[in-house]
Parts: structure tokens; C-alpha cells; sequence
């Protein structure tokens, strides 16, 4: 009876020593705090008080480094904030090789990072977000290996100038903008005295196209008018202009003016009649 409670501790004992590793695990097995194997996802046996298994993810995990200064090669300051991927590949690196593999991983970033933004100018560095991403994924490639770490993926999420370097940016940015609504406006104003005069040019043009148009058919109407005129007038014979002229006269002997217009061969032929009555009288006698 004695030795089945003594039976019964050595088997909760040994039963104690059975351990799970989850999925996308490994397990660091250490006897007396040494590291002995590796363990999978799974069950796990270990002795118990002489061995202990510590857990490391390899699951990928998100990490965000928060918002830091960052000097340009100009001078000026910057702070930015960026977000990464990374996975653990090495389970025995990353838990002995160093106290804090994250925060090393980290330290590593940012000294990179400075490096490539100390190479920048202000201005080519606040436009440079995707150049600055595809460089530091390419310094910290390999070199996270002795921390048993890979960096996935890196992106640098915002880079900010300082506040008194933000506002000198803002007022430049209102004087350019002003700079560029006036000279757009003398621009529109340019165009439409420009659109302006060229249509009262057009419209001198037209009108004096229009005012020649009608003289010249003023002129031609004239010129049809005499052309028709010289033909009826070539076709008329001298009775004709002799009927006008006695018909003329008449109109002239009916008024009350004792003045007679006739032609010079009219007053020779009306002079024969004081003459005629001169023979007639001396034939009576």
C-alpha cells in the first residue's frame, strides 16, 4: 500500500514531462538550461526538471518602428514612421545568438534608413518614398541572417519635415501658386485682347470686302445702264433726234420765256425766211 502512492507521483511525473509545440512553432529543447534539439509542431517529450521547451514562432509578423528624426544632407529635419514584415528562420539565432534579435533588427533599420535619407536633399527625399523603400529592402537583404530573421517586406509610410520647415514649405507653395494664377490671368488677358482685336480686324476686313463688293457692282450696273444707252442711241437715225428737237423747241416756244434754243443748223435754215419774204415783196412790186 505504501508504494502505490509513490507509483502514482512517478507517474504524474512522467506524464508532466509530455509538452505541445503549436502549428508554425519550434520548439528550443534545454537540459539543464543547454540547448540540446529542436522540436517540431506537435507532442514533445522532455524530462521533466531537467529539460524545458521554449517556443519560437516562424509565422510572419507585422512590426511598426515608430516615428524618429532623421537629418538630409541639406540640413533639414525630417521625421518618418515605417512598417515591416519579417519571419523568423533560424530558431536557435534568433533565441541564442542574441539577447533582443527584434530590437537589433530594428537598430539596423533605422541606421540604414539614415544612411540612405543623409544622402538626400529635402526635396528629392519627400519625392523619393518608393527609391528609399527599394534601397533599404536591398541593404538590410541579408544581413538580419545573424539574427536568424528575413525582412519581408519594408515600407517607409510617411516622411515629415519639421514644423518650421513645413511652414516655409507652405508659404512657398502659396507664392508659387499666386505667382501662377497671375500669370495664367495675364495670360487670359493676353489671349482675349488678342481674340478681340483680330475680329474687329476681321470685321474691317468684311466690311471693306462688303463696300467694294458694292461699288464695284454699283459700277457695273452704271457701265450695263451706258453700254445699253450707246446701243440704243447707235441704232436710232438722224429723223429720230430731229423729231426730239423740234419736239423740244415746241415745249420751249409754248412757255412764256421769249428765249428759243436751236441748233446751229436750225437758225441757218430759220434765217432764209426773212430773206424769202424780202424776194416775195419785190416780186409784188
Amino acid at each position: 500500500m505504501i508504494f502505490l502512492p509513490i507509483l502514482f507521483v512517478i507517474v504524474i511525473i512522467l506524464l508532466s514531462g509530455f509538452r505541445i509545440v503549436p502549428q508554425n512553432y519550434e520548439g528550443l529543447i534545454e537540459t539543464l538550461g543547454k540547448y540540446t534539439r529542436k522540436a517540431q509542431a506537435g507532442l514533445v517529450y522532455i524530462a521533466p526538471f531537467f529539460q524545458r521547451v521554449r517556443k519560437v514562432s516562424l509565422a510572419l509578423q507585422p512590426l511598426e518602428i515608430n516615428k524618429y528624426s532623421i537629418i538630409t544632407k541639406d540640413n533639414a529635419e525630417i521625421t518618418t514612421s515605417l512598417t515591416l514584415n519579417y519571419q523568423v528562420t533560424d530558431s536557435f539565432k534568433y533565441f541564442y545568438n542574441n539577447t533582443d534579435s527584434i530590437e537589433s533588427m530594428v537598430q539596423l533599420i533605422r541606421g540604414h534608413l539614415r544612411d540612405i535619407i543623409g544622402r538626400m536633399e529635402l526635396n528629392e527625399a519627400l519625392g523619393s518614398t518608393s527609391k528609399i523603400n527599394t534601397q533599404l529592402a536591398a541593404a538590410i537583404g541579408d544581413l538580419t541572417d545573424v539574427y536568424g530573421i528575413r525582412v519581408i517586406r519594408v515600407n517607409v509610410d510617411e516622411l515629415l519635415p519639421s514644423a518650421e520647415i513645413q511652414r516655409a514649405m507652405d508659404k512657398q507653395l502659396t507664392a508659387d501658386r499666386e505667382k501662377t494664377a497671375t500669370i495664367a490671368k495675364a495670360e487670359g488677358e493676353a489671349r482675349h485682347i488678342e481674340l478681340t482685336t483680330k475680329a474687329k480686324n476681321e470685321a474691317l476686313v468684311k466690311t471693306a470686302k462688303a463696300e467694294a463688293e458694292a461699288v464695284r457692282l454699283q459700277a457695273d450696273a452704271e457701265n450695263y445702264r451706258i453700254t445699253k444707252l450707246q446701243a440704243a442711241l447707235a441704232q436710232a437715225g438722224d429723223n429720230y433726234f430731229k423729231d426730239q428737237s423740234i419736239s423740244s423747241f415746241n415745249h420751249l416756244a409754248d412757255g412764256q420765256n421769249n428765249l428759243v434754243v436751236t441748233s446751229k443748223q436750225d437758225i441757218t435754215d430759220l434765217s432764209a425766211i426773212p430773206v424769202a419774204k424780202k424776194l416775195w415783196d419785190q416780186a409784188d412790186n
